[in-house]
């Protein structure tokens, strides 16, 4: 057994071998807390989700750190705008992403720190890259000397003398427009700390490098997060990281967008989907199935198409799960251990599409043995797709599933579930009375409004169709 993944600093897929046998460190780049979370954040945590549970499931043990950038020239700008405290602004939206996170079924990270929490490793950092020549004070500000670190830029594989980073506001003293900032002076009314360089506050890809060192040391398996922080904020951290001495990262990770119109969603294109206005129209288990299932490198292009693709795919699933259940006339446990195919895609380089369709075709296997009345078939194969559905986070029979109040989706389910229920009895009563004509009407009513009508002996059944 070997894990596979595509490292963006080989530019290839590696195997992978990590630096303590049996244990796996990732840092996963989390939320700048300016906002409240769109589908677009919340797909990178969906992703790494994934590669933590199959890390677990192949037996290793995880550490997983996700970061919050609680400061940040937007932070403080909304604030200023809003007329409230920064930290208010910040711990409002990390409450936030979090709720984003649990109502989609993420697991909680081993350790969540918070920027401002650790100005004191950024100082020892700064402190030690100053002595070793690699950066410099200036009014204040403290600066990253990028031509003092051969490697810069490797990442992106791009050239410093193209590279042009202009300066940013109030970082004046630069010995080179494309040096960056780890720490930047006061200003009048912002939050500020005390260092040997005067008060100001943390540059934002300093707090990351000081982070990772503080929870997973000198060196660390994998570094994750969207494509677009390669550069600069992942090619920073590279830089501080390695110039401080630091092995870092082995392995770099990077998923891919939710897109609209072919644009990466965002915020400030007015074309964001909220996690929490999503839930209120969609059950939360269909929208990390939507977000989680196609490949963690390929972009998404959000529908609501799409999205109700997704929800009958799902469908199909969950009718086969309730089906075998109530012939067994129990809950069929998981499976010891997914499929040899399954745990051959999932090794691929995170193959969940490929993975997802040995869930399909088991369960079309499990419905021809329902067909057969095979019921010891029909059950090993249940057990079979909850394995693997556990190992997505998306068994709908788990408990973190159970609670009816997990999202509006599933108050929406119970309430069309009443009243396809009263035409169904409705129908029912059409067929007690043998008035066929009008038991088939209604059936052709329901089927043409999307849903698929089943008899069984303990009554009839209704699912999307």
């Amino acid at each position: 057994m070997t894990i596979r993944l595509y490292d963006t600093s080989a530019r290839q897929i590696r195997d992978f071998s990590p630096l303590t046998p049996g244990c796996v460190s990732i840092y996963l780049c989390g939320a700048t807390v300016q906002a409240a979370p769109h589908i677009g954040h919340i797909r990178s945590g969906l992703n790494f989700d994934i590669l933590r549970r199959w890390f677990t499931y192949r037996g290793y043990d995880v550490t997983f750190v996700r970061n919050v950038t609680d400061i940040d020239d937007k932070i403080i700008n909304k604030a200023a705008d809003q007329g409230r405290p920064w930290w208010s602004i910040g711990y409002e939206n990390e409450r936030a992403f979090n709720s984003g996170y649990d109502v989609l079924g993420c697991l909680p990270p081993t350790v969540e720190p918070r920027a401002t929490g650790h100005v004191t490793e950024m100082v020892e950092m700064m402190r030690g890259l100053i002595e070793r020549g690699h950066a410099y004070d200036a009014d204040g500000n403290v600066y990253f000397d990028v031509r003092s670190f051969p490697g810069y830029l490797q990442l992106s594989n791009q050239e410093l003398d193209n590279l042009l980073q202009p300066s940013g506001e109030g970082e004046t003293g630069k010995r080179d427009p494309r040096d960056f900032a780890m720490w930047k002076a006061a200003k009048p009314g912002e939050p500020s700390w005390e260092t040997p360089w005067g008060r100001g506050r943390p540059g934002w890809h300093l707090e990351c490098s000081a982070m990772a060192h503080k929870y997973l040391g000198t060196a660390f398996d994998i570094h994750g997060g969207g494509l677009d922080l390669i550069f600069p904020h992942h090619e920073n951290e590279i830089a501080q990281a390695k110039a401080f001495g630091d092995d870092f990262a082995q392995y770099w990770v990077h998923n891919a967008w939710v897109t609209m119109s072919g644009e990466k969603m965002s915020k400030s294109l007015g074309n964001s989907v909220l996690v929490s206005e999503m839930v209120k129209h969609w059950r939360p288990i269909v929208l990390r199935y939507y977000l989680g299932t196609p490949h963690y490198r390929s972009m998404i292009e959000y529908s609501e198409e799409a999205l109700r693709e997704a929800e009958a795919a799902f469908a199909r699933i969950e009718g086969f799960m309730q089906r075998v259940c109530e012939m067994a006339g129990k809950t069929v446990e998981p499976a010891a251990e997914v499929p040899p195919a399954f745990a051959e895609a999932m090794d691929d380089d995170l193959g969940v599409p490929q993975a997802l369709a040995i869930v399909h075709t088991t369960v079309r296997q499990g419905n021809s043995a329902l067909t057969a009345d095979d019921k010891e078939s029909a059950v090993a194969r249940l057990a079979e797709v909850r394995a693997m559905l556990g190992v997505l986070g998306l068994d709908p029979l788990d408990e973190q599933w159970a609670d009816a109040s997990a999202g509006r989706g599933d108050d929406l389910h119970g309430v069309v579930d009443s009243l396809v229920r009263l035409v169904l009895d409705q129908r029912q009563a059409a067929r007690a009375r043998k008035d066929w004509a009008a038991a088939d009407a209604i059936r052709d009513q329901l089927q043409h409004a999307g849903l698929a009508i089943e008899d069984t002996p303990s009554g009839p059944r209704w699912s999307l169709s």
